[in-house]
């Protein structure tokens, strides 16, 4: 049972990291979704391929960074649109949106027009009409409000459809990190998260955001006239944005519209403090609720000690003892087995031949002595959501960057107690301290477990006590030291209550000794 156990334990995490790494998020549409050329334009509006020749080719000078507290933000001007956000409190983490909230019109060629401490404002005119887009920033979070005004300067109607792009999203280069970038689409009565893989529009929408490893950028739009599109652009890129029903503006008339933004890290606090709905951007994938709850909890216990490798330490004892009644049922069931081993070896013997009445007097045996074989497995059934939910928490935990826990330098990394100066066989040239120890700790585990068995299953005990903790120590080896730090206190305490509870047994060796086994047959 023991070895079935590890199994599903191994098994389940090469499952979760080749999921990972090889196939993209499932996406969800509905009888709302349509695949569609391009964003509704209209007739005069020119194609992407213009658009790419007409402003996208800028010259560098145009570009201009805006220095806030919290990032500086680097501006197209021509464009009138964010190229990029480094984010300084964040060890100057570069989010790139290519042209965010850009007006998609490639006859469109703005000029900064007012700069301020809070804001700036830029603004295109000819002979039909003036549009002025401001961007306002909040000192105290990551909020930014958005205002484009259009005025019909002309003597006639102007027929107006001017899409916003929120972003563009790169799924080239480093695969491990674009499989990380997804887009949500919420509308009032639903919320999607989605692959980028075709062309797709949304109806009414509500909000709209894209996002990498950490940080997003949410838009809003203060009217439900907008739909939402995923375009894609080229091989690598696609286009995010909110797309406009077409309305007619009249002569001399002037009409505005108001986006709320948020552009930042993906923490819990943050998005809360400006709009809680929005949270809903920090997706987790299948175990996203437990991932939430989770989340909740280690943000709690991090207000309270403030330091993170802190936080994870407490939190595993936290599920440690959540989990101490069934481990303590576990531990019993095992130690109920292995007494029982060299007795359901006799009977291996005895009923070599007949495999079904071998399973029936086992389970017979089973009943006498109040063994659960399937009860160990209760404690890892429950562990395995919880530990997967926290791997893609702690995977996307931006606050984990840089936070530092003994002589780890950075929780979202492997720990590299040092580097070699040459690379070793899988694994690389880092020494990583966390899964070597981790590794250490089951093989004791493995020794504790082992049961008196016949020559032959001592031999498979013996290869499983060698093999097992070499798997995991293979596959958290180069994981993020923050969930390794995570597992190896749980292991090391399943490992301490073990060494206890393996001084005393709960058959006697007498009661051992004299075990029969009646054959029926």
């Amino acid at each position: 049972m023991e070895k079935r156990l590890f199994l599903a334990i191994a098994l389940a995490l090469l499952v979760l990291l080749s999921w990972s790494a090889f196939v993209s998020k499932t996406y969800h549409l509905d009888n709302k979704a349509v695949t569609l050329q391009s964003p509704a334009p209209t007739a005069a509006k020119p194609i992407r391929s213009e658009l790419s020749q007409a402003t996208l080719k800028e010259p560098s000078s145009s570009s201009f960074k805006f220095t806030q507290e919290k990032y500086d933000l680097v501006f197209s001007e021509s464009q009138a649109a964010i190229k990029e956000v480094v984010f300084k409190s964040y060890q100057n983490y570069i989010f790139p949106l290519k042209y965010g909230f850009l007006l998609e019109d490639a006859n469109l060629i703005f000029q900064k027009e007012k700069i301020t401490a809070e804001s700036v404002d830029f603004v295109y005119r000819d002979k039909d009409k003036q549009i002025i887009k401001r961007f306002l920033f909040s000192k105290s979070n990551y909020n930014i409000e958005l205002g484009v005004e259009i005025q019909n300067l002309s003597g006639s109607a102007l027929n107006i459809n001017l899409p916003l792009v929120l972003g563009v999203l790169n799924l080239g280069g480093d695969q491990t990190q674009a499989r990380l970038k997804d887009v949500t689409f919420a509308s009032k009565d639903k919320l999607m998260h989605l692959n980028l893989r075709k062309d797709v529009a949304f109806e009414d929408t509500k909000f709209l955001g894209l996002r990498d490893r950490y940080f997003c950028a949410i838009i809003e739009p203060g009217s439900d006239i907008y739909t939402s599109f995923i375009k894609k652009i080229n091989a690598q890129e696609y286009e995010v944005g909110l797309n406009p029903k077409e309305f007619v503006l009249a002569p001399n008339q002037q009409v505005q519209f108001k986006f709320n933004i948020y552009l930042g890290p993906q923490e819990l606090r943050q998005i809360i403090n400006i709009k809680p709905e929005w949270t809903a951007v920090m997706y987790y994938g299948t175990f996203d609720f437990i991932a939430h709850l989770l989340l909740q909890v280690l943000d709690f216990i991090f207000g309270l000690v403030h330091n993170w490798g802190t936080t994870i330490v407490i939190f595993s004892i936290l599920i440690y003892i959540i989990l101490y009644p069934l481990t303590l049922k576990q531990m019993r069931s095992m130690k109920k087995m292995q007494a029982l081993q060299p007795a359901i070896e006799e009977l291996r013997k005895t009923y070599k031949n007949n495999p079904q009445k071998l399973n029936t007097e086992i389970m017979k045996l089973y009943r006498e002595y109040k063994v659960n074989p399937f009860s160990g497995c209760l404690p890892l059934i429950l562990q395995m959501p919880v530990f997967f939910a926290l791997y893609q928490v702690l995977l996307r935990s931006v606050a984990l960057k840089g936070a530092k826990f003994l002589w780890i330098k950075d929780l979202s990394s492997p720990d590299r107690l040092f580097t070699l100066p040459a690379s070793l066989p899988f694994l690389g040239n880092e020494i990583n301290l966390l899964p070597i120890l981790m590794t250490i700790g089951m093989f004791i585990q493995q020794k504790l477990s082992m049961a008196a068995t016949s020559a032959g299953s001592a031999e498979q005990q013996k290869l499983m006590m060698i093999l097992f903790p070499l798997m995991f120590g293979f596959i958290f080896y180069h994981m993020p030291s923050g969930l390794v730090l995570y597992w190896f206190i749980n292991s090391a305490l399943m490992l301490l209550y073990q060494l206890r509870i393996s001084t005393s047994t709960s058959l006697s060796a007498n009661g051992e000794r004299s075990l029969t086994i009646s054959r029926q047959k």
